[in-house]
């Protein structure tokens, strides 16, 4: 059985360096970098079909073998926090959702929420579940993934984010086979997840069809939302949706 929560940190020097956890110059401390900043229909989670900003924050340190945004891996522009929200509020769109990459690798995308959250948005975080989600500002919907074995990255799940969810929080797994099926089935029903916040069941575009995943759901009656990623139905695999 592969390991499911790692003692410590997996994430490399390296990668630490790159996405901002190291120390950073005073010029730079209000700037996050960003790929893009779009406004498009919320493809997943409880606020599916709701038109919604997306800022996608540049850098992470997984690397899913299902990824589908790899081009925000690097690259980017350094753009300052309050020139973020005017360009956020300029759309006239109140819901917001800060996504990656790995948004919570930049230390400035706390302040970010925060700031965006004072702004009046509704705001909504979109996480890979291996960085500490309790720094982030309770009034933002956290929406945490776990990963499972198919993804790769299993061992870069952090155990104490499960103590830190709260019931306006969602858990996300991204299912890629039925032993990944199998694996999320087990880890839901030994921490007892359905109780702590949503849960959702998604399936790894083109490696498990929506069908099946929908029929294992519904055999074993899961306390899950099936979900399927409607921006890819509408638009396809394309950056800016």
């Amino acid at each position: 059985m592969p390991q499911i929560w790692p003692s410590k940190s997996s994430i490399s020097s390296a990668d630490k360096s790159e996405q901002g956890y190291g120390c950073s110059p005073a010029s730079q401390q209000n700037k996050l970098r960003i790929t893009e900043v779009f406004v498009s229909l919320q493809g997943e989670s409880s606020r599916v079909g709701l038109p919604t900003v997306f800022v996608r924050l540049t850098g992470c340190p997984l690397r899913c073998q299902y990824c589908d945004t790899a081009y925000a891996f690097s690259g980017g522009r350094l753009q300052a926090i309050d020139e973020l929200i005017e360009q956020v509020r300029s759309y006239g769109v109140r819901q917001v959702c800060v996504t990656g990459g790995e948004p919570l690798a930049q230390r400035g995308c706390v302040d970010l929420l925060r700031s965006l959250c004072d702004a009046g948005l509704e705001v909504s975080l979109e996480t890979s579940g291996a960085l500490d989600i309790r720094p982030v500002d309770a009034r933002v919907k956290r929406v945490v993934d776990i990963k499972t074995p198919g993804s790769g990255e299993c061992e870069k799940n952090r155990m104490g984010n499960l103590d830190a969810l709260c019931a306006t929080d969602e858990l996300k797994f991204v299912i890629c086979n039925r032993q990944d099926y199998d694996w999320a089935v087990m880890l839901l029903n030994q921490h007892k997840l359905s109780k702590r916040c949503p849960v959702l069941f998604s399936p790894s575009f083109a490696q498990v069809s929506e069908t099946e995943l929908a029929d294992w759901i519904i055999a074993d009656r899961l306390p899950v939302r099936f979900q399927t990623q409607l921006h890819k139905r509408l638009w396809g695999d394309v950056a800016g949706h």
